[in-house]
């Protein structure tokens, strides 16, 4: 087994329960670490046999662009999709952070951390 992570990913997007978070936006940061076995990949020195992060990226973007009320539910859409389109990932983690939350007080960030295993 190995640890694939991709860290500080930087995206602007329109989550939130308050109807400003969603016509102003915000900055985010995701981070997000997948365990696989990479023994193969170690051994053929081949993209097919690993899991690409550039992938990895294209989902967060992608799913951060759909916007909710909750970072909890963007949360559990990257990991389904990771989960769905990559056969070879057991376990992934992401972290969703809020920058700068409209919360009322000099607050740096609000993070939801959540993990999905396969299913066998």
């Amino acid at each position: 087994m190995g640890i694939i992570k991709v860290e500080n990913i930087r995206v602007f997007a329109y989550h939130g329960c308050l109807k400003e978070e969603t016509k102003i936006g915000s900055d985010y940061r995701v981070d997000l670490e997948v365990e696989a076995d990479l023994q193969t990949s170690a051994q053929t020195d081949n993209l097919r046999d690993t899991v690409d992060y550039v992938f990895l990226n294209r989902i967060i973007k992608e799913e951060m662009q759909k916007p909710s009320k909750l970072l909890e539910t963007v949360a559990k859409r990257i990991l389904n999709r990771i989960l769905a389109e990559d056969h070879l990932v057991t376990t992934a983690t992401v972290s969703v952070s809020k920058l700068n939350p409209p919360i009322g007080g000099d607050v740096e960030s609000v993070t939801i951390k959540m993990t999905e295993r396969r299913k066998n």
